[in-house]
């Protein structure tokens, strides 16, 4: 993964910090239970939201502001990379952005070229690409529960950015694993840190 340089994979490892951050919102329901879950610990993150469910949601996006989380742009309408042309790619993430107030993004599927990254830098906005440590699984529906909790637990540390998402396919996992993450690195000291807005 360090194969790409530009993009950011981890935060600063100096310190117990751990960045959730959690993608494709939002969603009325499954961000709810989100905000409140890391309300509980004192908890910050940040949510790569879909464009048009911030068009769709705009209450839960705003309230992910009000509640001091930082947020990202995942595009307008969750495109895969590999099937449209870098305009059609690059006007979505304008799109999105009507939407979204952030430089942060966080590519779809994690997919991205290096011309397509290269564009970003480049954008009045210039982007800053965020990646992940550790991808929890909650997405898959042939990881089980119990392994995409082991995920985290076992590969997250000192700087790690975990990637959770607060979507309907996510959501049965998301609702045990997430609690039970919080509640695992609060005991060992960790703080739950947002990625600073650029």
């Amino acid at each position: 993964m360090r194969l790409f340089p530009g993009r950011t994979w981890e935060m600063s490892r100096g310190e117990k910090k751990v960045y959730l951050s959690f993608d494709d919102g939002p969603h009325p329901l499954h961000t709810g239970f989100v905000l409140d879950e890391l309300k509980k610990y004192n908890a910050k993150a940040t949510f790569f939201c879909v464009g048009e469910n911030v068009k769709s949601f705009p209450g839960m996006y705003q309230r992910i502001l009000a509640e001091g989380h930082s947020t990202g742009n995942h595009t307008m309408h969750h495109l895969k990379s590999n099937t449209v042309s870098d305009e059609v790619y690059m006007n979505d993430i304008e799109q999105a952005a009507q939407y979204i107030d952030s430089r942060l993004f966080r590519p779809p599927y994690g997919r991205l070229s290096p011309f397509r990254a290269k564009l970003l830098g480049e954008m009045n906005r210039a982007y800053r690409i965020i990646m992940w440590t550790v991808l929890s699984g909650d997405f898959d529906k042939r990881i089980p529960q119990k392994r995409c909790l082991e995920n985290v637990l076992l590969k997250a540390g000192n700087g790690s950015i975990v990637v959770f998402h607060d979507s309907e396919k996510a959501a049965e996992k998301l609702r045990s694993v997430l609690p039970a993450v919080l509640k695992s690195f609060s005991e060992r000291g960790f703080i739950f840190e947002k990625i600073p807005p650029v």
